[in-house]
C-alpha cells in the first residue's frame, strides 16, 4: 500500500470514528460535542498531511487546486529589506543521494551578490529566458548557473504542471520523475531568510510563534517568477518551478529570478495544452523537453 492509499484509508477510518462520536455525544452539551468533532478533524488533517508526503523535491503537494482567492494574500516584493554584503559563502552539502547526472557541487566561496545571470532554456515549445537575481538568491543562482554550464539540464523533461492555486511548470530532474537531483543540497534564501534565521530554517519548529505563523501563511509568488522546488527548507537541489500565473504558497520556496516576455509566451502555449489526464496536477499533456540550457 503506498502513502496515498494509507492516507485515504486513515481518512475513511477517522470519518467513521467521527460519525460514531457524533452519535454518542448527542446527549452531551453542544460545546463538548463540537470540541470532540474539531479534535478529530485536526487529526484527520495531520494524518493526511504526513501520510501523503514523500522525499521528492516538490512544490506544495497539498495546495488547493481550486481558483485562488488572492484578496487577502500579499504578493512577494521581490526585493530584500536590506541588501546582502558584496559576497557570501554558500554551503553545498552532500545530500546522500546518487546524482541524477555526474556533476560536482559548485564553489561556494566568495559568491557574488551583484547583478543578474541570464539563462536560456531552449525547449521543444520555444525558448524560456530566465534572469537569475544574485541579490535575492546568490547561492541558488550560483548553483543553477553552474548546473546549466555543466549541461545538467540538457535533454531533460519538465515532469510536472499544476493549475489552480498553484500554477507552475516544474523542471530540473534529469530522471523526469521529480525524485532526482545533483547530489548536493543547500538552504532556502529569499523570502524564507527574511522570516527565519539560519538556525530556524534548519529547524522551523524551533522558531518563535510569530515567525512560524509567517512561515506558514500563504503569499503570492507572482506570474513570471522562478523559484526552487525542495523537499524541505535545507534541501534545495536542481529542481525549479516556473510560475506561468500567480501562485499561492507559504514563503518556503526560494525565489531566484524572473522569466522574460518570450518565455512567458512559451509557457502560455504549454499551459494552454493542459495537463495529462485532464487533472490539475500531473505531467504536461504534451511533453516539455529542455533541449539545452545556456548561460549568456
Amino acid at each position: 500500500m503506498n502513502n496515498e492509499e494509507r492516507g485515504r484509508e486513515a481518512l475513511d477510518d477517522l470519518r467513521k470514528a467521527l460519525k460514531g462520536r457524533e452519535r454518542s455525544e448527542r446527549s452531551r452539551p453542544v460545546l463538548i460535542a463540537v470540541a470532540a468533532a474539531a479534535t478529530l478533524i485536526i487529526v484527520v488533517g495531520a494524518i493526511l498531511f504526513f501520510a501523503t508526503r514523500d522525499s521528492s523535491d516538490d512544490v506544495a503537494d497539498d495546495a488547493d487546486s481550486d481558483e485562488p482567492d488572492t484578496s487577502e494574500v500579499e504578493p512577494l516584493a521581490l526585493e530584500r529589506d536590506e541588501e546582502l554584503p558584496e559576497t557570501v559563502t554558500c554551503e553545498y552539502e552532500d545530500d546522500g543521494q546518487e546524482p541524477a547526472r555526474d556533476v560536482e557541487a559548485p564553489n561556494g566561496e566568495d559568491v557574488s551578490t551583484d547583478g543578474k545571470v541570464t539563462v536560456t532554456l531552449a525547449t521543444n515549445h520555444g525558448d524560456i529566458g530566465l534572469s537569475l537575481d544574485r541579490q535575492l538568491a546568490p547561492c541558488a543562482t550560483n548553483a543553477i548557473e553552474h548546473l546549466a554550464k555543466e549541461g545538467f539540464y540538457d535533454d531533460t523533461v519538465c515532469h510536472r504542471m499544476t493549475e489552480g492555486t498553484l500554477n507552475v511548470l516544474q523542471c530540473g530532474d534529469p530522471n523526469g520523475a521529480g525524485t532526482g537531483g545533483p547530489g548536493f543540497k543547500f538552504a532556502n534564501e529569499y523570502p524564507t531568510d527574511e522570516i527565519l534565521s539560519d538556525e530556524e530554517i534548519a529547524n522551523p519548529q524551533g522558531a518563535n510563534p510569530e515567525a512560524q505563523r509567517k512561515a506558514n501563511s500563504p503569499v503570492v509568488y507572482p506570474k513570471g517568477t522562478i523559484a526552487m522546488a525542495n523537499s524541505g527548507p535545507t534541501n534545495n537541489g536542481s529542481q525549479f518551478f516556473l510560475n506561468y500565473e500567480d501562485s499561492q504558497l507559504p514563503p518556503m520556496y526560494t525565489v531566484l529570478g524572473t522569466i522574460n516576455d518570450e518565455g512567458l509566451k512559451t509557457l502560455e502555449k504549454i499551459s494552454d495544452l493542459g495537463i495529462s489526464g485532464d487533472t490539475s496536477d500531473g505531467e504536461p499533456a504534451e511533453e516539455v523537453r529542455i533541449e539545452s540550457a545556456t548561460v549568456a
